[in-house]
């Protein structure tokens, strides 16, 4: 999307143990109040994160961030070379579909590799992720599909509803003594979704864990297509691949697929 899909080595996060260099003149009012200052954080999709500082890792080192990616967003390395995301509300629009494409990526590529696994242990037979679709199944593929269907739309519509007012469909549990997280698009938390409440750390430690989490959403969603690659050029599934490659690199690598055998 319009966020950086960067090199692993520009995704180190500043040390926030250091003196903060990009908050001039108020370092010592800082260390006297426990509040955070945020700078440029206005768009603010989350308001639990510590948004990055300006002088942050950028996709292209020495270039300068669109001023709409203020690093207030998770994975933001300053990379919109199109200026799609100009528009605040488009923006926030992108990042929530970057989120749940980088989920359903990872849920995929798991989906992908685990069955694979299983199969070379012997535990499942003649399973194949690119041809899964034409197996039979406890239903038909019309029904499979209507329920399907009625069960994204009533997921979507639900998350729909907490983009337009977050926390219109909360179902945490109610209960005195513990403190509901504020709402979050994209991030319910609760009991259901961070059951060992991991998001409701201070700002900081948030920020880092949604960071990893869309940068590993990227990794899977460039993965996936790597996978549906060599599905279609080789037949074989990931792991096959990968062993091939190991016993013989100089034959079985990407540069086969645009030679002449």
């Amino acid at each position: 999307m319009v966020l950086a899909v960067a090199s692993p080595s520009l995704f180190t996060l500043p040390t926030r143990g250091s003196p903060r260099k990009w908050f001039p003149g108020k370092i010592a009012a800082s260390a006297r109040s426990p509040s955070r200052t945020r700078v440029k954080a206005t768009k603010g999709v989350s308001s639990v994160c510590e948004p990055l500082p300006p002088d942050r890792p950028i996709w292209f080192p020495g270039s300068s961030p669109p001023q709409w990616l203020d690093g207030s967003l998770p994975g933001d390395f300053g990379f919109d070379p199109l200026g799609l995301g100009s528009d605040p509300e488009l923006l926030k629009w992108f990042a929530q579909a970057e989120l749940m494409h980088s989920r359903w990526a990872m849920l995929g590529a798991a989906g992908i590799l685990i069955p694979e696994l299983l199969g070379r242990l012997g535990f499942i037979e003649n399973y194949s992720w690119y041809n899964a679709g034409t197996r039979e199944y406890f239903a038909d593929t019309t029904t499979l599909f209507v329920v399907q269907l009625a069960l994204m739309g009533w997921v979507e519509g639900r998350r729909w509803a907490d983009m337009i007012k977050p926390g219109s469909v909360d179902i945490d549990f109610k209960l005195p003594h513990i403190k509901k997280p504020k709402p979050d698009v994209g991030y319910p938390g609760g009991f259901w979704f961070d059951p060992v409440m991991w998001g409701r750390g201070s700002p900081e430690p948030v920020m880092v864990l949604r960071t990893k989490e869309i940068k590993n959403g990227r990794l899977a969603m460039l993965a996936f297509v790597g996978f549906w690659f060599q599905a279609i050029y080789t037949g074989d599934g990931p792991i096959e691949n990968l062993l091939n490659h190991i016993a013989d690199p100089g034959h079985c690598n990407i540069f086969s697929a645009f030679t002449s055998s």
